[in-house]
């Protein structure tokens, strides 16, 4: 099993809590990140519950073998992968985004990054879109543990912030209605590309692309062959028996072997 652990709160109860579950229920906001200081970025939820558009399909299509979307969302993506013929697979910490991509012909799992993950170590690529590279606050623990989860020589296609930005911040998940508690903070970080290749060739990815596409810029970097991150434990092999049982009931147990 992984030596990795989460940063803390990096897997935020927040996620599942009633603003982000309503969001995704309607398929609209508004929704947005507060930060402490009263600071909102607004979450495209009509986007993302819709289908993939140009933007996306960019990334996707420069995809190789097995697919598993870090922070699925409602699904879009991994649908999108599905219908073009590509075994992938779902993250998120949210039920109800994992019922959401389930339901529109995606394979997800209720899964953090930083848990044990099916196929640990073979994955083609992994997906970070729609500024999760943002996830756990901490962009180079990330991109350490992606290193664990994709093949050696495995790519990672990675959405960064459309400006020059580098910052760790907590905030938490407001929609504008009266709540009698409100969500609970967590870390999170917003990255444009200049910050996010240097803490991508400060882990030991290589950028092979980097392209805008509706405004949004994108990078594909991809792990050294050479570098056993230094996330793996010794007894990494082990836990796929540990977790082989818990894939979703639609997708395969030979699902990262494509293309590995």
């Amino acid at each position: 099993m992984s030596t990795v652990l989460p940063p803390a709160g990096a897997v935020p109860a927040a996620w599942a809590t009633d603003p982000y579950a309503h969001a995704l229920d309607q398929g609209r906001g508004p929704l947005f990140l507060r930060r402490k200081d009263g600071w909102l970025l607004p979450l495209d939820v009509e986007r993302w519950c819709a289908d993939a558009d140009a933007a996306d399909l960019s990334a996707l299509g420069r995809s190789e073998g097995t697919v598993i979307d870090i922070g699925c969302g409602p699904g879009r993506l991994v649908a999108a992968l599905a219908g073009r013929g590509h075994h992938a697979l779902g993250i998120d910490v949210s039920e109800a985004a994992i019922g959401r991509t389930q339901r529109i012909g995606g394979s997800a799992l209720r899964r953090s990054v930083f848990e044990p993950l099916p196929g640990e170590g073979r994955w083609g690529t992994a997906l970070l879109i729609d500024g999760n590279i943002g996830i756990g606050g901490d962009p180079r623990a990330l991109l350490r543990r992606v290193a664990a989860v994709v093949a050696p020589g495995g790519l990672l296609i990675t959405e960064a912030a459309p400006h020059d930005v580098d910052e760790r911040v907590q905030v938490r998940l407001d929609d504008g209605r009266e709540q009698l508690g409100a969500a609970p903070h967590f870390p999170w970080a917003r990255v444009g590309v200049p910050a996010l290749l240097g803490h991508a060739r400060s882990e030991g990815w290589e950028p092979v692309d980097q392209w805008e596409a509706d405004g949004r810029p994108f990078l594909a970097l991809r792990r050294d062959r050479t570098v056993r991150a230094a996330s793996q434990s010794a007894d990494t092999p082990k836990s796929a028996a540990v977790i082989s049982s818990q894939f979703p009931r639609n997708l395969s147990g030979d699902i990262p072997l494509a293309g590995s």
